[in-house]
């Protein structure tokens, strides 16, 4: 698949979306994926740079935010969770959810990844739960996404590799 060969966003859109208000604790927006070819939304600054990362990964060939929500009933009570992305990667597709290192020993934050850890697992897929990437390595990727414009370079040198 190329670049724009992915109709992964057309056919599953966010299970849900957010508005943005004044006042709200997180910065909710959307970024240009080159990856996608088209916005992809996050919820906060956290999940804004799992999606640079991901759409700076080779392998990745779609991505979806929000993209599902699963329930789970335990002793009559239902609990409710929808992933921050899916990926779909050259190894198949890869669950994501973004929580802030500080959060992941909250208890009901923590009783989360397990039953979403098997339910994904169970469909063939991976999992994983992403927090704050090292400082250089941010950095560098965000200045590089002002770079991911296929306008900016000719498509033929695009195709070339280096022998």
């Amino acid at each position: 698949m190329g670049v724009h060969d992915s109709a992964v966003d057309r056919v599953a859109p966010p299970w849900w979306t957010f508005r943005w208000r004044m006042g709200q604790k997180h910065y909710s927006g959307t970024y240009w994926s080159a990856t996608v070819g088209d916005l992809v939304i996050y919820e906060s600054r956290l999940e804004l740079a799992r999606l640079l990362f991901a759409d700076f990964d080779a392998s990745v060939r779609g991505v979806v935010a929000q993209p599902f929500l699963l329930k789970k009933v335990v002793e009559g009570k239902v609990g409710k969770h929808i992933p921050d992305y899916f990926l779909v990667t050259e190894d198949g597709p890869i669950v994501v959810d973004v929580k802030p290192r500080r959060r992941l020993d909250d208890p009901v934050v923590d009783s989360t990844f397990p039953w979403t850890r098997r339910a994904v697992k169970e469909r063939g897929w991976r999992y994983e739960v992403w927090s704050e990437p090292p400082p250089a390595e941010l950095e560098n990727i965000r200045f590089l996404t002002g770079f991911r414009r296929e306008w900016l370079f000719d498509p033929e040198l695009l195709q070339m590799r280096l022998a």
